[in-house]
């Protein structure tokens, strides 16, 4: 099954891309993508696609922070009634709750993970795409519109402590700094944004409950999702969870509030199971963190759930038909 998104969620991309002296509608053409629905906020279009003409398109214009100027354009919440319903929302944390239950009306690629340690809490997202799919862009872009929309919920009280993506940073990070207002961390284990926890539960004065909740019943009909679906959602998930060590069977199905028995049924019915899943993910990530040489071998065991380095260079090496030590040898060379 395909991943779709909203073409909302590429608000901002004609606009850029003009300004950048290039033609958005020839770019859109190259990338697979019908111009027409890619302007039409409603309609879906491949995720994938847009990743690519994200990447295509920043590499046209020699403009590595494209999509952070797209970014940029989010001055607030968007039209339609998932952003109506989310500009409403009484704090932060039930922005992104409602994001999460609504991701099927929003980017059904994207994965976000609030992880609570005390009074920090750490925002996580993923775009989870198939394997040699490029995401820099789309990933800066998924976290320069949490920036933007946390910053228009809470206006000044919005003072993040850092901002962490796992590819290499560009060479001049002035506009990066500048857009996000706080330290960044490239080539980090995780993308997303470090905040106060008190930041998630501040009142957002813009909260409106009775518009809440009539965008809601007419949003709930339409969050429909075929049951191929599952996949996907639990790949999401293990994507989050497995560098948190929490990437169990239960933790997985209380994530996506699912019983145990109900997620491994639908797993089933789709023509896959939860270990097949967890594999696969173990393996994508085994090679975008196997790919940072800022990272020991020993943390990337970690960070895909083996608390022995052995057991993970066997299961490496079963996988690869090499050794960690030697596959990082031969493709850092």
């Amino acid at each position: 099954m395909e991943t779709m998104l909203r073409s909302v969620a590429m608000s901002g991309y004609f606009d850029v891309t003009r300004r950048l002296g290039l033609n958005p509608v020839e770019l859109a053409q190259q990338a697979g993508i019908d111009p027409a629905a890619l302007a039409n906020p409603d309609d879906r279009i491949s995720a994938a696609a847009c990743s690519r003409l994200l990447e295509l398109t920043a590499e046209k214009a020699s403009c590595p922070t494209f999509a952070l100027q797209m970014a940029e354009t989010r001055q607030k919440f968007g039209t339609g009634v998932v952003n109506v319903l989310l500009a409403h929302k009484r704090t932060l944390r039930e922005v992104l709750l409602a994001a999460a239950e609504f991701r099927h009306l929003l980017n059904e690629a994207l994965a976000v993970y609030v992880e609570d340690a005390g009074e920090t809490v750490t925002i996580r997202e993923e775009l989870v795409l198939d394997p040699g799919t490029p995401t820099r862009q789309a990933i800066e872009l998924a976290v320069g519109v949490l920036a933007r929309h946390s910053s228009a919920l809470l206006g000044n009280h919005w003072k993040p402590r850092a901002v962490h993506f796992a590819h290499r940073g560009p060479a001049d990070q002035t506009f990066h700094r500048r857009f996000f207002g706080c330290p960044l961390e490239f080539g980090s284990d995780f993308n997303g944004v470090v905040c106060a926890a008190a930041d998630l539960d501040y009142p957002n004065p813009a909260a409106d409950p009775e518009l809440v909740r009539y965008a809601e019943s007419l949003a709930t009909p339409l969050n429909v999702t075929g049951a191929d679906s599952i996949a996907l959602e639990v790949r999401k998930a293990i994507y989050l969870l497995l560098p948190v060590e929490q990437a169990t069977v239960d933790l997985v199905a209380r994530h996506l509030r699912l019983s145990v028995r109900t997620m491994q049924r639908q797993l089933g019915s789709a023509d896959t199971s939860f270990s097949a899943l967890i594999e696969e993910v173990r393996r994508e990530l085994a090679v975008r963190y196997m790919s940072n040489p800022r990272y020991p071998i020993g943390r990337v065991a970690l960070l895909l759930g083996y608390n022995q380095q052995g057991s993970f260079t066997n299961w490496f090496a079963s996988r690869f038909g090499m050794t960690p030590r030697d596959w990082r040898n031969g493709k850092l060379k």
